[in-house]
């Protein structure tokens, strides 16, 4: 608000000044905070559109389509479109609706259960589109802005700040997706797929998840993990991944076993079961091994050895170290790509 002159406040002669109290312009404040939310939201809102997803639905003998809602955005020129893999799996038909109105039907040019993802185009050239910037570079309190289609609403803005970085979330597939933005912009059912964007109109992440019952905790996939994924989806149709065959459980080591198995690590992988004719089958690992390296790296948990079965990983032959029956045995394992 503008400056306030009272009587209250005057100097040596009587002649009246403004309140020391009020030193600071808020509107011109308050201005530049609008500025920077409009300024993003006019460069990224028209690259933003409702997506509309039409899924097979059968109940008992009932069939039908389900219609679900989200939101996506143009990330290339040519068509490209990102959103969640949740918004778009499983379906029969999806059509994309720009903030101009026009509406064309998406195709689905492949999908990442893992990361949540999924890369659509459609058969027309991006009206406009948004730049994928640099994730790493986000600090907790800066500023961002969620754009996408809660509830129906569509075009929604909301703002708020980066809360954390760093965090992780379980996707629906098992996997864990690392370095998530933890952010109190405000989303709801429909945000999903929407962008989060920086005060310079850079889009800083995918918008996938809210914590129920819990207010503004919500978080996105960050963009540096996003332009891998589509770079791979647009190449591949998929991230590619390695494969060994084996199931398997985290388990925490004791003081004892972990001296005893001369580890300095506090956990290790159990194997609970390995497939017939699988990588980890033909290299000799058995139930009830205790795996603790993969290719000389310390492997604690499940996720660590999630980690080391990469694209890079598939066809390369790796050693992994395992304890059975307490003495410690190597294998060499050549994983082949998951499927």
């Amino acid at each position: 608000m503008l400056n306030v002159v009272s009587n209250d406040y005057a100097d040596g002669d009587g002649t009246p000044v403004a309140n020391p109290v009020q030193t600071h312009d808020d509107g011109v404040l308050l201005d530049a905070y609008s500025q920077a939310v409009v300024g993003a939201v006019e460069r990224v809102g028209p690259a933003v559109v409702h997506l509309e997803v039409h899924t097979p639905r059968t109940r008992g003998r009932q069939r039908g389509i389900a219609v679900g809602t989200g939101s996506g955005f143009f990330f290339t020129p040519d068509g490209f479109l990102l959103t969640n893999s949740h918004v778009v799996r499983g379906a029969q038909e999806i059509r994309a609706t720009s903030s101009d109105g026009a509406t064309h039907t998406a195709h689905l040019v492949g999908d990442d259960p893992d990361t949540d993802l999924a890369v659509l185009r459609v058969d027309q050239s991006a009206p406009t589109f948004a730049t994928l910037g640099d994730s790493a570079a986000l600090r907790p309190g800066q500023l961002v802005i969620a754009i996408g289609n809660p509830l129906g609403f569509q075009a929604t803005v909301t703002a708020g700040v980066v809360s954390a970085r760093g965090r992780t979330m379980r996707s629906e597939s098992g996997r864990l997706i690392e370095d998530v933005v933890q952010t109190d912009a405000a989303l709801n059912p429909g945000n999903s797929g929407g962008p989060l964007v920086s005060s310079r109109g850079d889009v800083v992440g995918v918008n996938t998840a809210i914590i129920s019952g819990a207010q503004g905790i919500c978080f996105a996939i960050p963009s540096r993990t996003a332009e891998f994924v589509a770079s791979r989806l647009i190449r591949d149709g998929r991230v590619r991944r390695a494969y060994i065959g084996i199931a398997g459980q985290t388990i925490r080591l004791t003081r004892r076993q972990a001296d005893r198995y001369h580890l300095s690590a506090p956990g290790a992988v159990l194997v609970t079961s390995v497939e017939e004719l699988s990588p980890a089958a033909r290299a000799g690992i058995a139930p009830r091994d205790l795996i603790v390296s993969v290719g000389g790296v310390p492997v604690t948990t499940v996720d660590d050895l999630h980690r080391r079965l990469t694209e890079n990983a598939i066809g390369a032959a790796i050693e992994l170290v395992v304890f059975r029956a307490g003495m410690r045995r190597s294998f060499e394992i050549t994983p082949t790509e998951r499927r």
